[in-house]
């Protein structure tokens, strides 16, 4: 534990942050929170009453999240890893793991109620995906507390509906034969779960609109980090956008206080004019296909007259 240390000391020392990550976090963890990694201090715990405070504020992320977690646990609990869905300021709120297991995870903090913050726990899988909002894994020895140096954790964020940081994801090990290889592996489980879980939630959130795939032409390594999803009302107002979307089409929240038309994320000028038209022409062919060519029968079902409905369909042939 001395050597382990010494390592982040003369890292820092050495003002190494600048140019990787991982200093700049053990920096932060030493210099910012004050934190000794040589100091044995249990996991910080919140009290049952906190614990419920903070599911309840999450409670549709929870809801929403329980196939995917079954799914990711499923996919890596045979080799002794626990899952943790963790909210935004590092407290577990939700977990997986094999019941033979859980005497061990709760030693060491892997349980819901832990808090996992880099400002608890110094440099690992949640507390500093939290800090980076990005997918990684911090292997054994790249935690700052000593104690931890005996798992991996890797994790990915979860973004809410606004783009905002909502969760982590993240899935830990303690055994000492899991190799830095191997979490690779499971980085791509655990970040194809984040992504599902963001679906999942933006479609509970919008689960009265129509939710739309966005697309583009030219697409960036951050547009990938997140599905590209827009939520549109039944008039095609966006009403909204996740995190990869916004990134895609340069979205801000003042963008999206109001409905804007579909067709204007791709910076085309809406002709009121022609959508009108269109509008009315499609409204007009689902009607005469609805009683089967009858154009008084249509007339009546839209309201209006039967010469009315002639002349517009006159006017569409021409």
């Amino acid at each position: 534990m001395g050597n382990h240390a010494a390592t982040i000391e003369a890292a820092i020392a050495r003002d190494e942050a600048a140019r990787h990550p991982l200093v700049a976090s053990w920096q932060r963890s030493s210099v910012l929170h004050e934190l000794d990694p040589a100091k044995p201090q249990a996991p910080e715990r919140l009290t049952d009453q906190e614990l419920t405070e903070a599911q309840e504020r999450l409670g549709l992320l929870i809801n929403t999240s329980e196939v995917s977690l079954d799914q990711l646990y499923q996919a890596v609990g045979d080799v002794g890893c626990s899952v943790i869905l963790a909210d935004k300021n590092g407290v577990a709120i939700a977990r997986r793991g094999a019941e033979q297991d859980d005497k061990t995870f709760d030693k060491w903090g892997l349980w819901t109620g832990a808090v996992w913050s880099e400002e608890s726990e110094g440099t690992n899988g949640v507390g500093t995906c939290i800090v980076e909002e990005r997918p990684l894994t911090i292997h054994k020895d790249q935690h700052f507390h000593s104690k931890n140096t005996g798992l991996s954790c890797t994790a990915a964020p979860i973004f809410d509906h606004e783009g905002n940081l909502m969760a982590v994801i993240d899935v830990s090990s303690c055994r000492a034969d899991l190799t830095a290889g191997f979490s690779r592996l499971i980085s791509v489980a655990v970040v194809d779960t984040a992504r599902r879980i963001e679906t999942d939630h933006f479609s509970a959130r919008f689960s009265q609109a129509r939710i739309l795939l966005a697309s583009s032409d030219k697409p960036t390594q951050e547009n990938l980090r997140g599905a590209a999803l827009i939520a549109v009302d039944k008039d095609d107002l966006v009403i909204g956008a996740t995190r990869g979307a916004r990134n895609l089409y340069g979205l801000s929240s003042n963008d999206l206080e109001n409905p804007r038309p579909l067709a204007s994320l791709h910076g085309h000028d809406v002709d009121q004019a022609r959508e009108y038209a269109m509008a009315e022409h499609r409204i007009i062919q689902q009607a005469m296909a609805h009683t089967g060519g009858n154009v008084s029968a249509a007339a009546r079902a839209m309201g209006i007259s039967r010469a009315t409905l002639h002349r517009k369909l006159k006017k569409f042939k021409t």
